[in-house]
């Protein structure tokens, strides 16, 4: 019998057991496919919010402590793992945003630096885009993690604390007596008083035997890279709702769709031409590059995208921790770290209710 099982192999679900073990908790963590494959992998890894000034105060909350941990976090794994998360400040561009004023009252009642610039300038902070735009706001402190490599990372530094098994698909919760007893997973029994469901698009399928599940759904996501020339673009840029991600090898990253087409996780050309396209009319020079690979994944969809933090009312030790939707990594060490203060019952990091299965999500 293990403390804590941990349902759910990605990006949060690591983070997760790595919190919970740092107090020595004996954690076991099921992943029904490849660990770290699925939302955590296929996203873009940029600490922030796209448009933070269009959430909510609950997800900036969570968002400006993990910023201030991301550094010192990307840091300790590296030592801990020989992989690099390549933590890398890159600023932020957002071309012509149509709320300007919000995001300016944002910055300053957040104390975020954020700086309006003319449209003709744009080229002294990117010298390779060519977009015609009236202004733009220029984040500087914005940064980035090469996803990927994030959960490679976590990996490596967790494994020899953590019993991971990997393509264990969760069947179904052993409730008894409004009591959390563990799961049966490949007609197994892992036993536990305590369960957190990290599974992303897929929790509230594990949850929905209960009367009040999370709400949760997938949201599909299509991204393309180039390989392109190191430093040849330098920012990453925000613009109708589209980013371009420069990585420090070169490879720069396109995306992404919103697509509500269920579990179905398949690519399509037109996604693919249409994100061709935008790359290539704010950065011409990527028409010379190729496109090297293209994906998708789902991401875990939910009211306001105010991910659920904390024990279910229903069933005493069944914890949850998912619906992160676009923002899994920014959101991540703070939400983790905020799971475990509620399992270990001590002082949390930011008020727990706003994120609570029962809480109004405004």
């Amino acid at each position: 019998m293990t403390d804590c099982l941990i349902v759910g192999g990605g990006i949060i679900g690591m983070l997760t057991a790595r919190e919970l073990t740092a107090v020595g908790m004996n954690v076991t963590l099921l992943e029904q496919n490849r660990i770290g494959r699925e939302s955590s992998w296929a996203g873009g890894g940029i600490i922030s919010p796209l448009y933070p000034w269009r959430y909510t105060k609950s997800v900036n909350d969570l968002a400006a402590w993990s910023q201030q941990s991301y550094q010192s976090l990307s840091e300790e794994l590296k030592e801990a793992s020989g992989i690099d998360p390549e933590y890398t400040i890159s600023g932020l561009l957002i071309i012509d945003p149509e709320d300007i004023d919000k995001a300016v009252d944002w910055s300053f009642n957040r104390k975020q630096n954020l700086k309006l610039i003319d449209g003709n300038d744009l080229a002294n902070y990117e010298q390779t885009l060519e977009i015609d735009a009236q202004q733009a706001a220029w984040m500087p402190d914005v940064a980035q993690v090469r996803n990927p490599r994030l959960t490679q990372s976590l990996y490596q530094a967790i494994k020899d604390q953590v019993q991971i098994h990997q393509h264990y698909k969760v069947d179904e919760l052993i409730i008894e007596n409004k009591q959390v007893k563990g799961v049966i997973c490949e007609k197994q029994r892992f036993k536990a008083d305590r369960v957190v469901i990290c599974a992303g698009a897929w929790s509230r399928t594990l949850l929905q035997s209960l009367a009040k599940p999370p709400t949760i759904e997938p949201v599909l996501g299509q991204m393309i890279i180039f390989k392109h020339k190191p430093e040849r673009i330098t920012r990453i840029t925000l613009h109708q709702d589209r980013y371009v991600i420069p990585r420090r090898d070169g490879r720069v990253l396109v995306g992404s769709t919103l697509e509500h087409r269920g579990f179905e996780k398949t690519t399509t050309e037109e996604a693919k031409q249409e994100l061709k396209a935008y790359a290539l009319n704010h950065f011409p020079e990527l028409a010379q590059a190729e496109i090297e690979h293209h994906w998708a994944g789902l991401r875990p969809g939910s009211p306001k995208g105010i991910p659920y933090i904390g024990e279910l009312p229903e069933v005493s030790g069944l914890y949850v921790n998912a619906g992160h939707f676009r923002n899994g990594v920014v959101l991540g060490p703070a939400s983790c770290r905020l799971l475990a203060d509620i399992v270990l019952e001590r002082p949390p990091i930011l008020p727990s209710q706003p994120y609570s299965l029962d809480a109004k999500r405004f």
